[in-house]
């Protein structure tokens, strides 16, 4: 029976508008909130402890909180490089990971620490398959990384069925992206001996019964795959997250399964910057936003965008900036903000009508929005029990809730 849980990808503390949709959560009912240590460096974490600390107990009592740890960056990178973590695979520059039990407890102590909780519901080993994926690139025999990844996994049980006793966690469990894969990739996880490896870790630290109890993996209109391990985790009793609900691959592309409508202010801010940077002086700047206009259908989907921003993007607009004058800079920065603020609109528009005609067989069947379409698949799927949607608005959590109600009235659960 699936529902609607609230996912904190790219949610921080930091920022006032995701605290306000945490609370709409809240208020609306969501009874799961899935997170994990490395979502901006702790901030969603820090954010969920914020808003908790402020509602009754028994809304507190009601929900449940999944975390995640494994991964080594920001502030994880910087403990890593003054006293190196256990068994760390450095799987490239900017992304470590480790799943070792010593790493685990100190990232639960964090985590507690954030949520300012003593206990939460659930902790999951967040894509131990970097260990496989490292071996790969580097050529080694499969069944032999395979060997010792799952001793890698059940050293992590032991330490968290250790937590388990020591009632700091109700039970744990593993997020995976290589659970979604076929039989015969290279990259896919085997689940089934993993109920083994958890009955046998139970035995060693003495608790009656295993705590591993739940499997998070994509699972969407376009990858499918991931229903044969939903299916057999619901068979042995394990709880099942569907994340990546809205961002699908298909062919190596990506897709953002979600409609957005066109700008109604970008051709303002388009001329207002354009206008504003007709000088000798910035003719750089004026010549990247022209670039920017025309190329504005071109991204394959919103997030491919994201990088391109950061990576070059902002970059150039730094040097083109970097002879203003203080007096100037700041009305000319304003204007920039503006401008692409309404551009990230654009692209997403741009890209939700790429979809419609890329992807008009998936869709043929329904004449709702993309993103309804694509969660109505899921909310059919009685193998599934919660859906992780990234709610970063308030208007989002109440668009989800919307079509929750709807799904309910026409007698289908979600």
């Amino acid at each position: 029976m699936s529902t609607f849980a609230f996912g904190t990808y790219r949610i921080t503390d930091e920022n006032p508008l995701h605290i306000e949709a945490l609370k709409e959560a809240v208020d609306a009912g969501i009874d799961l909130i899935d997170t994990s240590t490395n979502y901006t460096d702790g901030g969603a974490e820090r954010a969920i402890g914020k808003v908790l600390r402020n509602v009754s107990d028994e809304i507190r009592d009601k929900i449940k909180i999944v975390s995640k740890y494994g991964y080594i960056q920001g502030s994880n990178m910087l403990a890593h490089n003054e006293a190196a973590f256990e068994d760390v695979v450095e799987f490239s520059e900017n992304c470590y990971h480790s799943i070792a039990k010593s790493f685990m407890k100190k990232q639960l102590d964090a985590s507690l620490k954030r949520l300012q909780m003593n206990k939460i519901d659930c902790y999951l080993i967040h894509n131990p398959e970097y260990f496989l994926l490292e071996g790969l690139q580097k050529q080694k025999a499969r069944d032999e990384l395979l060997d010792a990844m799952f001793e890698r996994i059940y050293n992590a049980f032991v330490g968290l069925e250790e937590e388990v006793k020591e009632g700091r966690i109700n039970s744990y469990g593993i997020s995976s992206n290589s659970f979604a894969k076929a039989y015969d990739d290279p990259e896919f996880l085997p689940y089934e001996d993993l109920l083994t490896l958890a009955q046998k870790a139970a035995q060693e630290v003495g608790n009656k019964k295993h705590g591993f109890l739940t499997l998070q993996l994509p699972i969407n209109i376009l990858e499918k795959e991931g229903l044969k391990c939903a299916k057999w985790a619901k068979q042995n009793a394990l709880r099942v997250l569907a994340n990546r609900p809205l961002n699908a691959q298909k062919e190596n592309l990506m897709y953002r399964l979600a409609d957005y409508e066109e700008s109604r202010e970008y051709y303002y801010y388009l001329n207002e910057l354009l206008q504003a940077c007709d000088n000798k002086l910035l003719k750089s700047l004026y010549n990247l936003i022209q670039q920017m206009d025309s190329n504005k259908h071109k991204f394959g989907w919103v997030g491919e965008y994201d990088t391109f921003l950061h990576t070059q993007i902002i970059p150039h607009i730094r040097e083109a900036l970097q002879k203003i004058d203080p007096e100037t800079l700041d009305e000319l920065l304003r204007f920039v903000d503006l401008f692409l603020q309404e551009y990230r609109i654009m692209v997403a528009y741009e890209c939700s009508k790429r979809v419609r005609v890329e992807l008009k067989e998936e869709f043929s069947g329904c004449s709702k929005k993309l993103q309804a379409c694509a969660l109505e698949f899921l909310c059919k799927q009685d193998t599934i029990d919660y859906i992780l949607v990234g709610m970063r608005k308030p208007s989002y959590v109440q668009e989800i809730m919307a079509l929750k109600d709807e799904l309910n009235n026409n007698f289908m659960t979600c």
